[in-house]
């Protein structure tokens, strides 16, 4: 998979969970059903990977800090991570390869080291990531929701 159609994939995932948020707040608050929790649920863990994702593209297409942060700093307004995708494709900022995958570019610095080893080591690499971001969740889970309940 490309980091193109990587970050394309979860920029849409982010909005689509949006979307299925706000609409268990809007049935919550009509008192039809309260679906909330597992809305929640699943839109904060695609957030967490859409993070996650932003940041493994940012590195690998050497964005300027500008567009990486914008992209992160995105996904915490409804609907805009598709916008922000278009846009950074048609700047040719999504364009080519994994530049640190075997064969490709030398990493230098810490990030990119990460990064070259994740890439000769995808399968490992996602289930570590996979584990990390269960722990994350459910440690955020456990924490409960941001604003408490009255």
């Amino acid at each position: 998979m490309s980091p193109r159609r990587l970050f394309k994939t979860f920029a849409f995932a982010e909005m689509v969970t949006w979307a299925g948020l706000i609409t268990a707040l809007i049935l919550r608050a009509l008192d039809v059903t309260n679906i909330t929790p597992i809305a929640g649920g699943i839109h904060g863990f695609i957030f967490l990977c859409y993070s996650a994702t932003t940041i493994f593209v940012w590195v690998n297409q050497k964005w300027p800090a500008k567009v990486g942060v914008t992209g992160l700093l995105l996904a915490i307004v409804p609907f805009v991570t598709v916008p922000f995708e278009i846009a950074v494709d048609r700047r040719g900022l999504l364009a080519g390869g994994w530049r640190l995958a075997p064969g490709g570019d030398e990493p230098k610095g810490f990030v990119e080291h990460v990064q070259a080893w994740v890439l000769r080591r995808p399968l490992l690499a996602v289930l570590l990531l996979l584990a990390f971001v269960v722990v994350l969740f459910v440690t955020l889970l456990w924490l409960g929701p941001p604003i408490p309940k009255s």
